[in-house]
């Protein structure tokens, strides 16, 4: 596999922590207004005020068409208010956790996005869908496939929509990687492997709490490569998968959660894939071959939020970089207006917890094969 420039820490960050400048415009497909959206605007309401929402998340509205931000809740009154002067929101408009399940009062907001530590998603998401609101869930979903199934069925009884925070889907390398894995010419892939992780510094985070973050880079940037494993495969999950959790060279700062993980994935017809992630090195890379090896894809940088860039054997992928969120965000609201079914669904977060779940029994099985238990 050809080995992609590594990323330095301060290039990760970056990435990570501010809005791309190489971020275009939206897809046509996403920007073409249809008859029965034009003119409408959804209000959402973020829950949790960290670096995502604030840095992606809320500068990635303005580049919507139907939508806009009508509510904060937030656990710091404070941050709160900075959100309310900075979007102009009216007052009313900040809520606490506590008071969250007031939101059903609020007309202007048809929409919470819960931005939170997985941990406390089950008890943000239901919540919000007993108010009466529509539901996005940032990725992972929960830390369990239990919660998930709360969460579903909240969303459902209440009659709303719940999406999961899958950025991804909308990217364009991506989503050529989803045609070239369904072209007969070129696909279907049978070999793949990916990786994405960073240095994790000391301290405390909260990724590092097992209870509150269901794991360490597994769940977190671990998951990225699952996804783009799945769709490498056709779409399909993986039926079963072995892995294994490497020795930890920082036992002081990991002790809760994995450090380095590996596994293995079989998925239906005999593909197979390699993941690896970890809070203590950097990769960030994803590769699909054909059976022979002759036809084969390339995405790296893979997963972080612009510069991608990828390859395949039939030579550079020619597309572009888009702002992710903002291409997430709106299809999302247009799928609330036209009340079609978003494609990142509940469901789909529900099968990834599930292979995650999977991942870590066979870790902690030393490597046995453990099959992933479908919907």
């Amino acid at each position: 596999m050809k080995t992609f420039t590594p990323l330095t820490r301060r290039r990760f960050i970056g990435q990570l922590s501010i809005a791309t400048a190489a971020a275009l415009s939206l897809p046509r497909s996403l920007r073409a207004a249809t008859s029965a959206t034009s003119g409408k605007k959804l209000g959402i309401a973020f829950a949790g005020l960290g670096g995502y929402a604030t840095h992606q998340l809320a500068p990635a509205i303005a580049e919507t068409e139907h939508l806009r931000i009508a509510g904060v809740i937030t656990g710091t009154a404070s941050k709160g208010e900075q959100w309310r002067r900075k979007y102009d929101l009216p007052a009313g408009s900040v809520y606490s956790y506590e008071t969250l399940d007031r939101v059903a009062d609020n007309p202007e907001i048809d929409i919470v996005y819960v931005v939170t530590p997985p941990g406390t998603h089950r008890d943000l998401v239901v919540r919000a869908a007993k108010a009466g609101k529509h539901v996005i869930c940032e990725k992972p979903m929960a830390t369990n496939v239990a919660d998930c199934d709360a969460m579903i069925a909240a969303c459902r009884e209440a009659g709303k929509q719940l999406g999961i925070g899958y950025r991804l889907h909308y990217e364009p390398h991506h989503q050529m990687l989803d045609r070239l894995a369904a072209d007969p010419q070129f696909g279907p892939f049978r070999k793949m492997q990916g990786g994405f992780g960073f240095r994790m510094p000391g301290g405390r985070p909260w990724r590092l709490n097992k209870q509150l973050a269901g794991g360490g880079p597994l769940p977190d940037v671990g998951i990225y490569v699952i996804q783009a494993a799945r769709r490498g495969a056709g779409g399909v999950w993986p039926v079963a998968v072995t892995a294994k959790e490497h020795p930890k060279t920082r036992p002081e700062v990991f002790t809760e959660v994995e450090e380095t993980i590996t596994w293995t994935m079989e998925f239906p017809g005999g593909a197979t894939a390699e993941g690896w992630s970890s809070y203590n090195d950097q990769r960030n890379d994803f590769r699909a071959e054909n059976a022979d090896g002759r036809n084969w894809l390339e995405i790296g940088p893979a997963y972080t939020y612009g510069g991608l860039e990828g390859r395949t054997s039939r030579g550079a992928m020619d597309v572009r970089n888009i702002n992710q969120q903002a291409a997430q965000l709106e299809d999302f609201a247009r799928c609330v207006l036209e009340n079609r079914e978003t494609p990142v669904g509940g469901e789909m977060g529900r099968r990834d917890i599930a292979v995650i779940e999977a991942i870590y029994a066979s870790a902690a099985a030393g490597g046995k094969r453990v099959e992933v238990p479908g919907l």
